[in-house]
């Protein structure tokens, strides 16, 4: 019989963001999976599940549930048991904007778990904006699902479950290129506007093609001043992602952005995760708007 802990899931976000989604993808790759599940009881599972279950599945994926008013106590109590246990929960936290989730709720007429007669939906979601910000900080992993379908949340989980499951902890960074005509993704913590890079999109040979594609990439760093500046941005990361991991910061959202999203932006991605893979951060990447016209 395995007796060791099994690798600890918990999906967690504000309601009407895809949670119940991403929880399904976790069962499709083998994962046990609990939804609306007390921080109280998730100890007392994971040690029931060390047991002849633990063979079975993959490990545990939970879906936390807040409406209990002590939510945060518990969950820190939770934290605690389980490190005690010898587990280390990788947190998963979904979010959006405030409009898409109005608008969401709209469509499916269902109230908001912290929706009263007292106060509105805008005020619920604040409310619960609010209550999750402990929990979202140390998450090792947030998607802003403001722009993905259903079909696309579940491309996109399935495409970043490779970055939570490279480390049980650490610090991670995800890397986000972007078109600033779409909009600056929402969880960055550093933006660089790469706009001054020379620009394929005027080449009609390449305006076709992507910055994952060779020509592209040769072409957006053909200048020296280009090349430098990649010498000089691989050295600030060098020297300060480390600093950030000192301070104990569990991960850090770095997006790159030229006008559409498709050149310039992407090229440099592609090299910075690499670059960072090289220096063997914990590193996960997203074209956000590739795909975009």
């Amino acid at each position: 019989m395995n007796t060791t802990p099994p690798p600890v899931v918990i999906l967690t976000g504000l309601s009407g963001a895809g949670k119940s989604t991403a929880l399904n993808v976790f069962e499709d790759l083998g994962f046990f999976c609990v939804d609306g599940l007390p921080a109280s009881i998730i100890p007392s599972l994971v040690t029931l599940f060390s047991g002849e279950k633990r063979s079975r599945y993959r490990g545990l994926a939970l879906g936390m549930d807040l409406r209990q008013l002590d939510f945060l106590e518990q969950w820190t109590i939770a934290s605690q048991e389980l490190t005690l246990l010898g587990v280390i929960p990788q947190i998963l936290f979904v979010e959006a904007a405030d409009s898409v989730l109005v608008r969401r709720y709209a469509t499916t007429r269902r109230p908001h778990p912290l929706e009263v007669a007292e106060s509105g939906l805008e005020q619920a979601i604040a409310k619960e904006r609010a209550i999750l910000l402990p929990v979202r900080e140390k998450a090792d992993l947030i998607i802003d699902t403001s722009e993905y379908s259903v079909h696309d949340l579940r491309r996109i989980m399935q495409d970043r479950w490779n970055f939570l499951e490279d480390e049980n902890s650490g610090f991670k960074v995800h890397i986000i290129s972007f078109g600033f005509k779409y909009g600056v993704p929402a969880e960055a913590d550093i933006v660089l506007d790469l706009r001054f890079l020379p620009n394929p999109y005027f080449n009609e040979k390449l305006r076709p093609f992507s910055g994952k594609d060779l020509d592209v990439a040769q072409y957006v760093l053909k200048e020296p001043f280009a090349q430098e500046f990649v010498t000089k941005l691989q050295d600030f990361l060098a020297f300060l992602l480390p600093l950030y991991a000192q301070e104990g910061r569990y991960r850090l959202t770095i997006a790159l952005g030229c006008t559409g999203g498709r050149h310039r932006s992407v090229a440099i991605a592609e090299l910075i995760f690499r670059f960072l893979r090289q220096k063997a951060f914990s590193v996960s990447l997203e074209h956000r708007h590739l795909e975009r016209d």
